[in-house]
């Protein structure tokens, strides 16, 4: 065995590595990823290129298929290559009307490449993807610093294959910058933990709260979920001195608050009437969308996000009933819990097994990092009573992954005592029969898999459990058997639930991972609500301007004109708002239809209400100004007047549509009621 830094470079290694020494940090730092490190074995450097080339094969092959993909994010990155202020603040519209409701990170990346090779559905994915690989890349680096290489490249393939992963890193919601950000984080915790004695561990640990920063611009307090486990490994794990801990810390913090507060203070300070409203807040500031609807509205419920368990329901809403079983049931189940029973055991063994550790013991300091992850996450998905979808849990996965691979690899060491075979075979029972569970979920994919998990399973937990002596008896043959039983136990159904999201298109603003289970609204593969698919969440009209929903297709991408996920408005509609020459060419109720006509005509369409419609902006007054003012050529009827959550008779957008109706004549373009707002009726 070869130690360096503290690490062991083989899976097999006495039970108990050295910690690197208190009164220095590693005397070597990390080469580049795909250089390694001199003394790796033959067969870590060709496997990580196998694992980094295979995974952007995964996520890029086809990835045009799903077309605008969410057309509410899409419309913005389309505003963004037309207007750099519309980029900064994350604008709907290039006239800059009204902002998403999220921050604008993720829209500044995908904004970038389409101002560099043109906006379109492969340009703005891409990137998307590309995170991806990125995010397999660091995780492998963060976990075998301290775990090895072995490790590493199975937490990097876990993440990899697991199904809500294939799903975010090719769609364009923000979720993918979010999971990147928070792994680049955790790489820069390890590190400043290995380098806490020196200048370099306080700039480790500012890099890392500048991260997580920058992953609040993306998400908001998403991102703040990994701090408890991020803070808790730099004050327990490093071997500086507690003061130094302390200010390295504090450093951390001041970073993060650095990166937040930038963006918030130019939003806030920036004049209102010059920039644009700020979608999803009541009172047009980005605090209040931090506080509210995208803060303890999340997490309780109200502000624009229904009742317990997300958008109403009567408590099962988007991603089922609170509880401690949620990231179990049928919305969340596929997407992430394939390997979640054998991380909590893994968990647990490890933390026994390390029970007598000393404080800088990496082991655990490393289930402690993963493990906080995992856990913090998983309670605040489990029981916040906002909005939630089922592709939240992509943030779940990093901490899922590094807790099962650093937990397995402290009991796999110690195989041949009794404790450690039987929880290796509880382990691998455990997700054989988890996995059967969920395959059992969608009897008509792949009916065969079950029963393949199910063997293997059994194949694989009872040569665990068989004495070494019986191994011994037939020579070199059952270790080999043993391991394929585990892989396709622990990785058969995922994979296969990886591959079928991967070859499938999806569109809208509610997907899903995988084969339908008739769980999520609109959400099997392909189908997805507002962006082109449907109403918005709690309304019930459709996108102005475009074709009634087909139901949420299977596993196809298609059934509107003009290829998957785009706009289906008609030609003579289009026609008519590329030639309306005026500041906005059209408004209408709600972003899921200014989304459509935005993406298919190329102008800035004036999405009354923000998402749902609901939003207090503008009002009728000041809409009436801008009519008058001649800013606004078109309105395009919708069938909900802003009837989203918070909506109904008394919203901007009831108001406006029956003001419009009442003074202007209506007529039919393309199939669509609009109003010529240059023409009053009298």
């Amino acid at each position: 065995m070869t130690v360096h830094d503290g690490l062991t470079t083989e899976l097999r290694v006495p039970r108990r590595a050295p910690a690197p020494p208190a009164h220095r940090a590693p005397a070597r730092r990390s080469p580049a990823l795909l250089v390694g490190r001199p003394d790796d074995p033959r067969w870590v450097r060709p496997s990580l290129i196998v694992l980094l080339v295979g995974t952007a094969v995964l996520y890029l092959e086809n990835l045009g298929a799903s077309g605008f993909a969410n057309t509410y994010y899409a419309a913005a990155v389309q505003a963004g290559t037309q207007s750099w202020k519309a980029w900064l603040f994350g604008s709907m519209d290039s006239s800059n009307f009204i902002t998403v409701d999220k921050p604008p990170a993720s829209l500044w990346v995908m904004g970038l490449s389409g101002r560099l090779f043109g906006f379109s559905s492969w340009s703005m994915l891409a990137p998307q993807a590309l995170m991806g690989v990125a995010a397999v890349g660091l995780l492998y680096l963060a976990v075998r610093r301290w775990s090895g290489p072995g490790a590493g490249l199975l937490a990097g393939a876990a993440l990899a294959l697991t199904p809500v992963a294939v799903l975010m890193f090719r769609f364009n919601n923000p979720d993918a910058l979010l999971v990147l950000c928070l792994v680049a984080a955790a790489y820069e915790v390890v590190r400043a933990v290995d380098a806490a004695a020196t200048r370099a561990g306080t700039w480790w640990t500012v890099a890392a709260g500048a991260l997580i920063g920058f992953g609040f611009l993306t998400k908001m307090m998403q991102a703040f979920l990994v701090l408890p486990a991020f803070a808790a490994v730099l004050l327990l794990a490093s071997a500086a001195p507690l003061r130094r801990r302390l200010v390295q810390l504090g450093a951390g913090a001041l970073a993060l608050v650095v990166s937040v507060g930038w963006y918030v203070l130019l939003v806030d300070l920036w004049p209102t009437d010059a920039r644009p409203y700020i979608g999803g807040s009541t009172d047009n500031t980005l605090l209040d969308l931090v506080l509210g609807y995208n803060g303890l509205g999340r997490l309780l419920g109200g502000e624009g996000n229904g009742g317990a368990g997300g958008g109403g329901g009567g408590g099962t809403g988007f991603g089922g009933s609170t509880g401690i079983t949620r990231m179990f049931n049928e919305a969340f189940g596929g997407q992430i819990s394939w390997l979640l029973p054998a991380a909590l055991v893994a968990l647990v063994a490890g933390l026994w097994l390390t029970r007598r550790a000393p404080r800088t013991d990496r082991t655990r300091a490393a289930l402690v990092l993963w493990g906080g992850w995992l856990l913090v996450t998983g309670l605040v998905f489990s029981f916040m009573s906002g909005t939630i979808h089922a592709y939240y849990a992509v943030a779940l996965a990093p901490g899922l992954v590094g807790t099962l691979v650093v937990g397995g690899r402290e009991v796999w060491r110690r195989r041949g005592h009794l404790a450690a075979d039987l929880t290796l075979g509880l382990t691998v029972t455990l997700t054989a029969g988890w996995s059967v569970v969920l395959l059992r979920r969608t009897p008509e994919f792949l009916p065969w898999l079950r029963w393949v998990v199910a063997i293997a399973g059994i194949v694989a937990a009872v040569g665990l459990v068989v004495p070494r002596s019986a191994w011994r008896r037939l020579g070199g043959r059952v270790l080999p058997v043993v391991l394929l039983g585990a892989l396709l136990a622990g990785a058969g159904g995922a994979t296969a639930y990886a591959v079928q999201t991967a070859a499938t298109a999806h569109q809208g603003s509610i997907v899903s991972a995988g084969p339908s289970t008739g769980s999520e609204m609109g959400g099997g593969p392909g189908g997805g609500q507002g962006g082109g698919q449907g109403g918005p969440p709690g309304g019930g009209q459709r996108p102005a301007g475009q074709a009634p929903p087909d139901g949420g297709q299977r596993g196809g991408g298609g059934g509107q004109s003009g290829g998957p996920g785009e706009a289906s408005t008609s030609a003579e509609l289009t026609a008519l708002l590329t030639s309306a020459g005026t500041r906005w060419s059209a408004a209408t109720v709600s972003a899921q239809g200014a989304s459509g006509l935005e993406l298919s005509s190329g102008t800035a369409v004036m999405a009354i209400g923000g998402f749902t419609g609901s939003d207090a902006a503008p009002s009728l007054a000041q809409f009436q100004a801008y009519v008058a003012a001649g800013d606004i050529g078109w309105f395009v009827a919708s069938g909900g007047q802003g009837d989203g959550p918070g909506g109904g008779e008394d919203s901007v957008g009831t108001q406006i549509s029956n003001w419009v109706a009442a003074h202007y004549t209506a007529t039919t373009v393309g199939g669509t009621t609009v109003y010529d707002l240059t023409q009053p009726a009298s």
